[in-house]
């Protein structure tokens, strides 16, 4: 049955029109829609405005992939200056609606140029990006865990972008008995960085299932000294949490520190544990910081970006950051890491947070 369906699906998807044949045939409308606007602008110029070539090279740019849209452009252009050559009486109106067309054709032939490197048409490319973006989520995901335990990550993009430079990245280890946690701040924000987010997302996803906790950190700085990028460091926190006794580890490089607060007294602790950028030397001297969550504790994970402003000293958002939090927390726990990066932090700046709860 499983080999029927198989068999089926291949032979579905292949009744399906290939990307190519879809895209010549709409390089064909719309080229035939460019011969009919020519047609009208040398039959009935006063009727036929050559500023109606606009629609087809619009319709191109946001459809057609970069070699077919480079030659669409460019017969268009071709056109352009045909309809020009149309215009016995022309005007200085005339002469403004062909400049205005020619700019355009300019800029469809200057987006396919530059969007040739990788290959793929808008909405392909869209959705390739889409798809990266998920993955790199996907690494975040929160896996199932005892009962007693809560934890949520929450993120935001630099103005709202698709992408961003922060990332977590989560999975459980030796049978379910160890959590690991890590929050990365990959150099740059937003798009800008997205690339190499992807990256070493998908490499710190296997080094963290493969190492002990004090070796995984000096792997990563040894992958991105590899890599050499230009803008190839990058700041991380890592916590290494044993369900069972509620011990845990935290490691940063470059990285903003944890905070723990205790529930007895309602105090929060920063935790000490300084290390420096990853990707920029080849030791990485790393001093965990360790602890034990009573119940009702918990542990906050973030990026720069929840504490960090223009003016402002790291330390003063640091404590601007547990006092939203103390307010917040009141209400509940749950939802607590959405509601705190929503409510502190710079909207310029990308923003992760993970929260970390030891129920009562």
């Amino acid at each position: 049955m499983r080999w029927v369906r198989a068999r089926w699906a291949r032979s579905r998807w292949a009744r399906r029109p290939e990307p190519s044949v879809l895209e010549n045939a709409l390089v064909a409308v719309l080229l035939a829609v460019v011969v009919v606007i020519c047609a009208g602008v040398f039959i009935a110029p006063s009727t036929f405005p050559v500023t109606a070539l606009n629609l087809p090279l619009v319709v191109g740019a946001a459809t057609l992939g970069p070699r077919r849209l480079v030659w669409f452009g460019a017969a268009t252009l071709v056109a352009v200056l045909l309809a020009a050559s149309a215009q016995e009486a022309a005007t200085a109106r005339t002469y403004g609606a062909l400049g205005i067309t020619a700019v355009m054709c300019l800029l469809v032939l200057t987006i396919g140029i530059t969007r040739s490197p990788i290959g793929a048409g808008n909405r392909r490319r869209t959705s390739m990006l889409v798809d990266l973006r998920d993955r790199v989520l996907a690494q975040g995901e929160i896996p199932t865990l005892p009962e007693g335990w809560l934890v949520e990550s929450a993120m935001a993009s630099a103005g709202g972008a698709s992408f961003a430079g922060d990332f977590v990245v989560t999975t459980l280890r030796d049978e379910g008995r160890r959590l690991e946690l890590v929050v990365v701040d990959v150099s740059g924000k937003g798009e800008a960085a997205g690339t190499r987010a992807l990256q070493l997302s998908g490499a710190m996803g296997g080094l963290v299932t493969a190492l002990c906790p004090d070796r995984f950190l000096p792997a990563v700085n040894g992958y991105l000294l590899q890599r050499a990028w230009d803008e190839g460091f990058a700041t991380a926190i890592h916590l290494s949490l044993d369900l069972h006794t509620a011990e845990y580890e935290v490691r940063t490089a470059g990285h903003p520190p944890a905070v723990h607060r205790h529930a007895g007294s309602g105090r929060w602790e920063v935790l000490d544990s300084e290390g420096p950028v990853l990707g920029v030397v080849q030791d990485l001297p790393l001093a965990p910081a360790r602890g034990r969550l009573a119940p009702g504790d918990s542990l906050l994970l973030y990026t720069d970006g929840m504490v960090e402003e223009p003016g402002r000293d790291i330390d003063l958002g640091v404590a601007h950051m547990m006092g939203e939090a103390e307010s917040l927390l009141r209400r509940s726990w749950t939802g607590l890491a959405g509601r705190l990066v929503a409510a502190v932090g710079s909207p310029d700046d990308d923003r992760a947070l993970l929260v970390v709860h030891r129920r009562d």
